[in-house]
């Protein structure tokens, strides 16, 4: 099966899941879903870009602190002000009156019908309200102890089709980048449009704004994905006060530039990629963002060094970490994971910083991987490389140079035009953007993964990359039916701790709490709790669709909420539901409306 059916696949699957079933009132909506929705939340019009509630009628919106800079650098323990809840993207809370004891008593609190369409939201909590960036450039501003509408925010403009991760929060105002390419301040306590700035490019044609915005430095810093635009993506800083485009940094170097004489001598207009599709972590000590770097799909120049002096194939900044400074762009360091990409592996994911003991020494670390779930760890201040963890499904690479990190790619599997090569895992990944999660003081880390291969051939037939390789998946050869999993790294010891395998892969980011759990969708729309000491399935629910998202925890009043939202789908979610069915027969019920889920103890 080749790029385009597993295409076709996906866009049969996603219009199934958004098929006229979905309710069109509150009434229908709660008839749709055995009437466990409480509130609906109605998709503005075209051309309102805020509708907005009394202020005065809300002690919550009139009592709204500001996000400060201290703030971010430590939130309290009942917030989640960031996409990952922390400037570290951990993924981790401190909440722990859910715990391994009681998570078996966990019940609905409440849900709210959200907008349908693509997108992979992550809810924002601060002083007991919860922002959310609904599909379609919605922003909503609920009570996060029962989905009250607080304020709701239409942007005014065409939506488009991004899957965006989320918003930020500063100050007064939540940042919203939107998908028309616009970066809007909206004051938190009304939905109001502080600023908007349209981030300027030439040709808009091709490019993405998917992930949400980094805040450090006094700059709103925004990546760009780019996948087959000439010249590739960007990195943008827009000053927090002004709404006034700061810096732009070029990910992928201009002729002349630093790092310009490694793509092979190819012209700018014909080098692409480089997309950051990510939000980027911050050490505010170091005062460094890092951000990931995706691969080129424009290959064949690519596949052999030409042999020029001074010049390489390695095509940076692909497939890097960039450690930049937020009030000024400059670029303090780089590591590259791979280099000459033919499989589009994609080391792009989140970069989380966790402090580990290195040769008897406590260090910052940045611990990233790629589509073959392949850990790296580099020094958070100097980029240098310091160990990698392998999850134990990837063929692609048959040694690693323990001192620099180098990927010594194994041979049997590099493209060829006269043999099939099975490659693992499948042009997807053994993971993707389904974040992972840190418990930091065990040092434990939580993947989400997927466990398909491909056979390749380079007959010039395929559409994955300019190289012509076919891919096309399969199981890999030793599976067992089992095609998901949740996968547990020690990064302390540096060894895998446990896994959980089943049939049906995970369909969100991970979640890890101090009351020892972990918190995974899946494509079943199931949402399960782990223990995360060895991988034992601790509860379970079933929703009305699939939880593909980022899901938190917070509390108000000393309550804790676990939330995630279900129903609002992306590109991976209908690939892989192609390939469930493909290799299982899996097909999902019928889905109840989009919605918003969150769930306490009674």
């Amino acid at each position: 099966m080749n790029r385009i059916t597993l295409a076709l696949l996906s866009f049969i699957a996603v219009s199934f899941i958004h098929s006229p079933v979905f309710a069109q009132n509150e009434e229908e909506a709660t008839e749709a879903s055995g009437g466990i929705i409480q509130r609906y939340g109605r998709n503005a019009a075209n051309g309102i870009s805020s509708v907005t509630a009394d202020p005065n009628s809300s002690n919550l919106l009139r009592n709204y602190s500001s996000v400060t800079d201290e703030l971010l650098q430590s939130p309290p323990d009942a917030d989640w002000l960031t996409w990952r809840r922390t400037y570290n993207n951990q993924g981790f809370s401190n909440l722990d009156q859910i715990n391994r004891e009681n998570v078996v008593d966990l019940e609905l609190a409440w849900n709210q019908v959200v907008t349908v369409g693509n997108n992979m939201p992550t809810p924002l909590v601060h002083d007991g309200i919860m922002f959310l960036y609904s599909a379609g450039d919605v922003v909503l501003a609920l009570d996060a102890t029962n989905g009250d509408m607080l304020w709701r925010y239409s942007h005014d403009g065409e939506a488009g089709t991004s899957h965006k991760f989320g918003i930020a929060l500063h100050e007064n105002k939540v940042l919203v980048p939107t998908s028309n390419f616009h970066m809007v301040a909206l004051n938190a306590r009304s939905g109001e449009v502080i600023w908007d700035h349209a981030i300027e490019m030439e040709d808009y044609d091709g490019y993405q704004l998917r992930s949400a915005p980094t805040v450090a430095g006094g700059q709103v810093i925004q990546g760009m994905a780019a996948s087959f635009v000439p010249g590739g993506g960007f990195i943008v800083a827009i000053d927090l006060e002004t709404g006034t485009e700061t810096w732009r940094f070029n990910t992928i170097p201009r002729p002349g530039e630093p790092g310009g004489n490694t793509w092979n001598n190819m012209p700018l207009e014909e080098r692409q990629g480089g997309s950051v599709w990510n939000t980027g972590a911050y050490d505010p000590e170091l005062d460094l963002v890092y951000y990931g770097v995706s691969p080129t799909y424009n290959t064949a120049p690519l596949l052999y060094p030409l042999n020029i002096d001074g010049v390489t194939n390695e095509a940076l900044y692909t497939n890097a970490t960039l450690a930049i400074r937020p009030a000024s762009g400059e670029l303090v360091w780089y590591y590259q994971h791979v280099v000459n990409d033919q499989h589009d592996l994609d080391w792009i994911f989140e970069r989380s910083i966790v402090e580990l003991d290195v040769n008897g020494e406590t260090r910052k670390v940045v611990v990233t991987a790629g589509k073959p779930a392949l850990f790296d760890a580099v020094d958070a201040e100097t980029g240098q490389y310091l160990f990698s963890v392998d999850t134990g499904f990837q063929n692609l690479f048959a040694a690693i140079n323990p001192e620099t990190g180098e990927k010594i790619p194994n041979p049997n599997i590099f493209p060829d035009a006269e043999e099939i090569r099975t490659v693992c895992p499948y042009w997807q990944g053994g993971r993707n953007w389904h974040a992972s999660s840190i418990n930091n003081e065990t040092g434990y880390l939580f993947v989400p993964m997927f466990e398909v291969c491909m056979d390749t051939l380079l007959d010039g037939s395929g559409t994955l990359l300019t190289s012509g390789l076919r891919a096309d998946t399969r199981p890999a050869p030793d599976n067992d039916g089992n095609y998901g999993r949740l996968q547990a790294i020690d990064l302390k010891n540096r060894e895998l701790a446990w896994q959980h395998r089943e049939e049906i892969v995970p369909a969100s980011a991970s979640l890890a709490t101090a009351g020892g759990l972990v918190f995974l969708g899946y494509l079943d729309s199931k949402l399960k709790a782990f223990d995360q000491s060895n991988g034992e399935i601790l509860w379970e629910t079933q929703l009305d669709a699939i939880p593909a998202a980022f899901p938190i925890t917070y509390a108000v009043d000393g309550k804790q909420y676990v939330a995630v939202v279900a129903g609002q789908l992306n590109i991976h979610t209908g690939i892989w539901l192609g390939l469930q069915n493909q290799f299982s027969g899996f097909v999902p019920e019928a889905p109840g409306p989009a919605a918003l889920w969150v769930f306490a103890l009674d």
